[in-house]
């Protein structure tokens, strides 16, 4: 088994225990009314992204995301947090250490020795949630698992459906997919960026990612059949009709409302989270990796952190 395989499958625990952590921490992260930036790199930049919207939406105040190197140097905030693995990521240490004295900091971040710590007003170390894993899975949902409960979300709930999604088939066979796009709207876009992101990591394979009602502004040009189209959260009226229009597959579960089962989805399956329905994405990419004889653990080109000269 892949190191990612197991990684993955140990979410529901690991989200467990961020919600426990979180009530330990509270005074380092934002409380209502503080105008707060998100930032990250890569993987944590797209749930800097999810939990930039799911502040908003439950009316806690004005919340931005942004990759760490494009932080807007003259924007002032009541708090910048920082989600990071490594804590050794040079454009997260860049900014910290810019911000020192400035602006109030939160690093969330996976190694207890790392030097983001020494840099952030506040450390949230999560070494139970680490990965051996370059491509990054079970930390950033974790990151994301603490930051919604701190926000109030039920993530028991969300364990649970963590634990159907790290056990459920897989909706289609990956070596049958010669292409595929993710969909979000509103927080879910963040998902389908990390889905996508999961997919051209582990295993080199084309995938866009998208907001849902922009889908039909050019990029439904390249869906057909062999293709897949893998929405999370809310969808826009109409959309699955026009996906199936084109021959391409369509995949959507929601957690909220009537469950949808459409295209080639399992039959009967139990609506969770989208963040859950991330979990299934992940082990996607991994079977796709798999099916095109690639090893999920040695993604080329990459490395655990990115650090500059």
């Amino acid at each position: 088994m892949a190191y990612v395989d197991a990684e993955i499958a140990s979410q529901p625990d690991c989200w467990r225990e961020a919600a426990r952590l979180s009530g330990t921490v509270a005074t380092g992260l934002p409380r209502p009314g503080e105008r707060v930036a998100v930032v990250g790199c890569g993987t944590s930049w797209f749930m800097a992204m999810a939990y930039a919207g799911l502040r908003e939406r439950a009316g806690h105040g004005e919340t931005d995301a942004f990759q760490a190197s494009e932080f807007p140097a003259d924007r002032r905030y009541d708090r910048l947090i920082a989600i990071t693995r490594s804590g050794t990521t040079t454009e997260v240490l860049d900014l910290l250490a810019a911000h020192r004295g400035r602006t109030p900091t939160t690093v969330l971040v996976g190694d207890p020795g790392s030097p983001a710590i020494a840099l952030a007003d506040t450390a949230v170390p999560m070494p139970f949630a680490d990965e051996r894993s370059v491509v990054q899975t079970r930390f950033a949902t974790t990151a994301l698992a603490l930051l919604r409960a701190h926000l109030g979300d039920n993530v028991e709930a969300l364990a649970a459906d963590a634990e159907v999604a790290v056990r459920a088939p897989l909706p289609l066979d990956p070596a049958r997919v010669d292409q595929a796009t993710f969909l979000g709207r509103g927080w879910t876009v963040g998902l389908a960026q990390e889905a996508a992101l999961k997919c051209r990591e582990a295993a080199t394979f084309w995938a866009e990612a998208y907001p849902a009602m922009d889908y039909r502004h050019g990029p439904i040009s390249i869906a057909g059949p062999g293709r897949l189209v893998w929405a999370f959260g809310e969808l826009p009226d109409g959309l699955p009709e026009d996906v199936a229009a084109t021959g391409a597959a369509f995949v959507h579960s929601r957690h909220h409302g009537c469950h949808t089962v459409l295209g080639s989805w399992a039959a009967g399956r139990t609506p969770v989270d989208p963040m859950a329905d991330l979990i299934l994405a992940q082990r996607f990419a991994v079977a796709l990796a798999t099916s095109r004889g690639l090893d999920p653990d040695a993604p080329r080109h990459l490395t655990r952190s990115v650090v500059l000269a």
